[in-house]
């Protein structure tokens, strides 16, 4: 049987890229949506079109029964979960901090950080070996916005990932001992619609200058690191939190 991997948010950008990376090398793949239907569907079917095997679950990561329904359809479907990408997530509209509302604070905590953490609780819960699972790995998709603070555009979406750093670092103490690894992924300027939804299509291009390799990174440049936190070869890499930014 194939290994099983989750991919929140893996109907476009970084997590489109690591679900189609990892059908390619081998993982049975889920991966979540809001509203993008016919592209997450998309994205299945060219992983199994390529002879892998994936299924796209409609999910909220906000709501606590979204995400369960998830690892029980995901249980049914392709069997026990044997990693897990947190990758969904949202910026929130772009504000200085005198303008945030706590709606826009209750969305992007939401969705960033109260999601990550049910789908990590759900995710242990099968992987830990004193409950008869085989281990697994973790990866989070952050942000160096989390160290960076996001002044002037979208605080509110650094604190978001400064939470989600805290608790890579925080279950990759208290799992590792059960056979579960957890690392994060810190992207920086990737070529994402992430800025345009944001309300800033230009930001890449704003910014760019201030990037040591002098160009923004891609999706798939993001995606090598997960499979590899993912694989083996980082057997020995837990709690990390690794920048993927080309310097910035």
């Amino acid at each position: 049987m194939k290994p099983v991997l989750i991919v929140t948010g893996g109907s476009q950008g970084i997590g489109a890229a690591v679900a189609r990376l990892a059908g390619r090398r081998g993982w049975a793949v889920a991966l979540t949506y809001v509203r993008s239907k016919e592209l997450a569907e998309g994205i299945a079917a060219e992983i199994n079109g390529a002879g892998g095997q994936a299924i796209a679950v409609q999910t909220e990561m906000a709501d606590e029964a979204s995400v369960v329904n998830l690892f029980r359809t995901v249980d049914a479907e392709l069997g026990r979960v044997s990693a897990l990408v947190n990758n969904a997530g949202t910026t929130g509209p772009i504000r200085q901090i005198r303008e945030v509302t706590s709606g826009i604070v209750d969305e992007v905590m939401g969705i960033n950080l109260r999601g990550a953490f049910i789908a990590t609780r759900e995710a242990a819960a099968r992987m830990a070996t004193d409950r008869g699972g085989p281990g697994g790995a973790i990866v989070n998709v952050s942000s160096r916005a989390s160290e960076l603070g996001g002044a002037g555009e979208w605080i509110h979406y650094a604190a978001s990932k400064g939470g989600m750093d805290a608790l890579t670092v925080g279950s990759a103490r208290e799992l590792g001992p059960v056979g579960i690894r957890v690392n994060a992924v810190n992207p920086g300027l990737i070529e994402t619609d992430l800025h345009a939804r944001a309300g800033a299509p230009d930001r890449l291009t704003r910014l760019v200058g201030g990037v040591p390799l002098g160009r923004t990174g891609t999706p798939e440049e993001v995606a090598n690191v997960v499979l590899w936190l993912l694989s083996d070869e980082a057997s020995y890499v837990s709690a990390a939190l690794i920048p993927v930014s080309g310097g910035r």
